[in-house]
């Protein structure tokens, strides 16, 4: 009677944590914004289609639809990392979208402009998830700051999930691994022009693309 009890209490024990356990390298995982609630979203984008929508502008290196999922690889001729603007104007929104990044390519920013250059990025490598507030490059003293970090297991070859809150001067940043980054500055409460996925290497994918506005 005592073996059987016991063994049942363990079984009931390792359900439990099972089910507790966070979902990790889930492509287009659920999850539920912290700072405000949203509605029905104004962008879903799946990237099924053979060529680039309008409202996405490859400034530097390649960009194209591969097998369902935006892919992104740097030229060495642009001497500069690849960068794809999604040409949507916004001040408060919510974005969340699949990535994986794959051979030499260690990570990816998700990053926002302001009218006058680089606002803030989220920067994403194997170990790690950081949002920078970025330097203003008409201001000679100014220099790219550290808001927030935390640690993270994004493993190459494999997809996962992000969502991005911006709210007024609020940031904050998931990922279906864990790993959550909640950050403010008032520079961060202003209207921004898009939204950009920039990389180096030779292989990442984007897919998922899902955002909604907050009032």
């Amino acid at each position: 009677m005592l073996r059987s009890t016991l063994v049942f209490a363990v079984a009931l024990l390792v359900s439990h944590s099972l089910v507790s356990l966070p979902a990790y390298a889930e492509k287009n995982a659920s999850l539920t914004p912290k700072l405000a609630s949203v509605g029905s979203p104004v962008v879903q984008e799946t990237f099924d289609g053979e060529k680039l929508d309008k409202v996405m502008s490859a400034v530097k290196g390649e960009w194209k639809l591969v097998d369902g999922a935006l892919h992104g690889k740097e030229l060495a001729a642009d001497k500069h990392a690849a960068v794809l603007n999604f040409q949507k104007k916004n001040h408060n929104s919510v974005v969340q979208f699949s990535f994986k990044f794959d051979d030499n390519t260690k990570g990816l920013h998700f990053s926002l402009n302001h009218s006058g250059g680089h606002l803030f990025r989220v920067a994403v490598s194997p170990d790690k998830l950081t949002v920078n507030l970025d330097k203003d490059k008409k201001d000679p003293k100014s220099k790219a700051i550290a808001l927030g970090s935390a640690k993270g297991d994004f493993k190459s070859g494999q997809w996962h999930t992000m969502m991005v809150e911006m709210v007024g001067d609020k940031v904050v940043v998931q990922t279906d691994a864990g790993a959550s980054v909640s950050i403010s500055h008032a520079k961060l409460d202003t209207d921004k022009p898009n939204y950009r996925f920039v990389m180096r290497g030779n292989s990442l994918s984007i897919d998922d693309l899902t955002i909604w506005e907050v009032n």
